[in-house]
């Protein structure tokens, strides 16, 4: 009885978390870039009884009794699979379609990537995130004078001016797992150990996603689905707590049985 209340109570804790984080991605349905969190829960230990025990003939037992004891939450990760490209006409708007993260520079000088490419230019003509952080990734200044800014599905970028055009071409940055990367916020990720080292190359090139202007990748959650997963994770927690209640209740039968 005592087992049944703790192992329905690692099972609610579970569901809390699950809920927390469908919260999250439902609250992010209209981020920019944003990527969807998915959950992986584990079983936890078992107490094993007469498994593959002798019964005395010399038979072997071919199952005996396994109790679980609840379940946790070993890991989330980010999907990075791609959101939807919407149109916007803004002549810094980029999106990427496939394989690559822009690179960002932080103010302390270290380096995050981010799928957000809602840009613009800030008083020195440095192309910079609507957060203000400056755009690293081989993108060149936008002098105030500009006339247009033309970027091509390989990432060159066209600067016209009055006295003629500047190109430069732009790098993309992946790794080998990006669902190691850590989340900071701001639509911006960090490399760590698990992620893996960045790589960088030519959009459209060796595997690269491809560029778009004017276009805005949204957010790839499925509202559809994470309601879905909203209310099995309400039924879940339901159960598991009428479990606990049902348990309760035979421990109270149990306390009477002397009087």
């Amino acid at each position: 009885m005592f087992l049944a209340l703790t192992t329905a109570a690692t099972g609610m804790e579970a569901q809390q978390m699950y809920l927390n984080i469908i919260a999250d991605n439902l609250a992010n349905a209209n981020t920019n870039g944003y990527k969807k969190t998915k959950t992986d829960f584990k079983d936890l230990m078992y107490q094993n009884q007469g498994l593959g025990a002798d019964t005395g003939t010399g038979a072997v037992t071919p199952n005996g009794i396994q109790i679980g004891n609840g379940t946790r939450l070993v890991s989330t990760s980010k999907v990075f699979t791609q959101g939807q490209l919407t149109q916007t006409g803004e002549e810094m708007d980029f999106s990427i379609e496939g394989d690559g993260f822009f690179e960002v520079e932080m103010p302390d000088g270290t380096s995050c990537y981010t799928r957000d490419g809602s840009l613009r230019k800030n008083a020195d003509g440095e192309v910079v995130t609507t957060q203000g952080f400056k755009l690293k990734s081989n993108f060149g200044t936008i002098p105030i004078d500009t006339i247009h800014v033309v970027m091509s599905e390989t990432g060159l970028v066209t600067v016209q001016g009055p006295d003629g055009d500047t190109t430069f071409q732009i790098q993309l940055t992946r790794f080998g797992n990006p669902g190691g990367l850590q989340s900071m916020g701001n639509n911006l990720y960090a490399e760590t150990s698990a992620s893996g080292a960045p790589e960088t190359g030519n959009p459209t090139e060796n595997g690269f996603g491809r560029m778009h202007q004017g276009y805005l990748e949204t957010s790839n959650v499925n509202i559809v689905q994470e309601m879905v997963n909203m209310i099995v994770a309400q039924r879940a927690y339901e159960i598991n707590s009428k479990s606990i209640q049902s348990a309760d209740e035979m421990l109270s039968k149990i306390s009477q049985l002397k009087r």
